[in-house]
Order: C-alpha cells, then structure tokens, then sequence
C-alpha cells in the first residue's frame, strides 16, 4: 500500500533525512522509531505531501505522489502529534467539517460520524464544545478525524502522547481494527513497549537514517541478541567458567560464587541445549530464569542512547 524510496530532506545545512525506504502492506502497522530529532516526523510528513523531499519517491496504492498529489491524500488519513480540532466546534460539528472536506454529505457524512464517535468512545459527548474535554478526549476525536473517510493508509504521529492510560487502551484498540481491516498503517511512538505489542514491523531511526527494520524478531536474529540466563545455587565461581569455556552454546556476562549471568546467543532456539549442559555438569543449581531480549535492549544497542534523548 505505501512503498517509500530513497527518501531524503536537508534544512540548510542539516540532513534531517537520508535515503529512507521502507513499506507498507495493507492491514499491517510498521513502527517508525527513534528518539527527539531522528527524522520521523520530517519522514511522515513528506508522505503526506506537506514537506517536499529532496529525493526519493512516496507511492500509495501504486500512485506516485508527485505525479497525482491529490489522488494520494483522498486515501490518505493523518493523525498528526500536535492536535489538530476546532475548539468552538462540538466533537460532531469538527467530525461534519473535515468529512465535508473529504466529499461526505448528508446521510452517508451522518452515518460515518455516528460511527466514529462511538468507536472512539465520545457518542455521549458529541454535541459538548470541544473547549471541554479533556487531553484525551481531544486525542480520541483527533484520531477520528483523521479516519472520517475511510483511508486506505493512515499516518499516525505519537497518537498517544500525554494522555492517561484507559484513553490509550482505546486509541491502540482503533488503530488494531483499522489494520483488521485493510487498511495500512505506519506509526510513530516513543513508548517501546507500545510499539513492542502493536506493530507488525519495525524501523529503528536515528540521524535521518534507518539503521534496521524488519519483524522484532528478525531484528533480534539479525543484531545478534540472545537469552540472558541468570542461574543460581551452590556452586564456586571456577566451576560456572570452566561449564561455559566448554559450550559453544554459552557466553559469561557475569560469574561469582553462587550466581552467574550467561547469554545464549541463539536466544530460544539455544536454551534448551544449554539447560541440558548445565543440569548435566553437575552444578548445584537452585535457581533458573530466563529473559529474553526485548525492544529497549535493541532500540540502545543501535543508538546507544533512550528514546527520549
């Protein structure tokens, strides 16, 4: 649905860009990650067509955008991160103005905003002044504007940021259906563990470059991440180091007396191997957990700083 190439945009002297790709398959939602000033929202934005890229090509649904801008943006819906609502307006009278901008009318206008505001759970608040409601509500109501005519791909841009727990439940709730049903979705966030239990696909960004993307778990086979055991029990130091100097399975973190952190770099498929190596070398283990690598461990092994820097 949406096939990104070679992207890239300078302000001036700066490469907020460089030659990005990436795609996007209907009823799919790839993450775009990275922290304050990697390039995702200068990205997002020249897919909308609001930001003229310096190269590269954006196509949706097979369309090129510099060729037929306007035929894009009809299959386009953005959710940008700074809200975007008339606050005079009621919830129903900003959902009428921006589906009347899509070409919606009477009944068929009607329906739709009846359904989008019972979607985002603000039917009961629909004919309230939008000067009322609280963050998330305006969240909710700006995710359901951007939707009003059932695009094909939707740009969301940190649709979640600052608001309380049970608004985002439901806005990560629309964004599932959305996908559940065709359409396309590509999403910025700087909370890991959202992207982490949403996204079908991953790009890490930083500098205006992709430096990986793919599946989460292709990410952690790719860059190399295993399991972290860490085992305990009564056994010496020397004992633990002279196991792992022995298993091509196994590296050591950490070792002491009674306690050892040791990584097994082909994660899951490894671990019942080694488990077998350790039972069998006689150790005196009282104790055996397992954690696997998640996106934060991959997110700081590639940039080397937090989301957030």
């Amino acid at each position: 649905m949406l096939k990104v190439q070679n992207l890239s945009k300078n302000f001036g002297d700066i490469r907020a860009v460089a030659d990005v790709s990436l795609e996007v398959a209907g009823g799919r939602i790839f993450g775009l990650l990275g922290p304050n000033g990697a390039g995702k929202t200068t990205t997002i934005s020249m897919i909308a067509g609001l930001v003229p890229p310096a190269q590269g090509s954006v196509r949706v649904d097979g369309i090129d955008l510099a060729a037929d801008p306007a035929a894009v943006k009809r299959r386009l819906g953005v959710v940008p991160q700074e809200i975007a609502l008339y606050e005079d307006l009621t919830a129903r009278e900003n959902i009428d103005f921006w589906g009347g901008i899509y070409g919606l009318r009477g009944r068929a206008l009607a329906a739709r905003r009846d359904e989008l505001l019972a979607v985002v759970g603000l039917a009961d608040r629909a004919r309230e002044p939008v000067r009322n409601f609280s963050g998330g509500m305006k969240r909710r109501l700006n995710l359901a504007l951007g939707l009003v005519h059932e695009p094909k791909l939707v740009l969301l841009d940190e649709p979640t940021v600052g608001i309380d727990p049970q608004a985002r439940i439901n806005v990560l709730a629309v964004v599932r259906d959305l996908a559940a049903r065709g359409a396309a979705v590509l999403y910025t966030t700087h909370y890991l563990e959202e992207a982490e239990s949403l996204c079908d696909e991953l790009a890490i960004m930083d500098h205006g470059t992709i430096h990986a993307q793919g599946t989460i778990d292709t990410l952690k086979a790719e860059l190399g991440e295993g399991s972290v055991l860490t085992v305990q029990g009564g056994f010496a130091k020397e004992t633990v180091a002279a196991v792992v100097e022995r298993s091509a399975e196994l590296r050591a973190l950490e070792i002491d007396d009674g306690r050892a952190l040791l990584n097994v770099p082909r994660g899951r498929a490894g671990v019942g191997a080694v488990l077998e190596v350790l039972y069998n070398s006689g150790l005196q283990l009282s104790d055996v957990t397992i954690k696997e690598p998640n996106l934060q461990d991959l997110f700081l092994k590639l940039t080397g700083r937090d989301l957030r820097d």
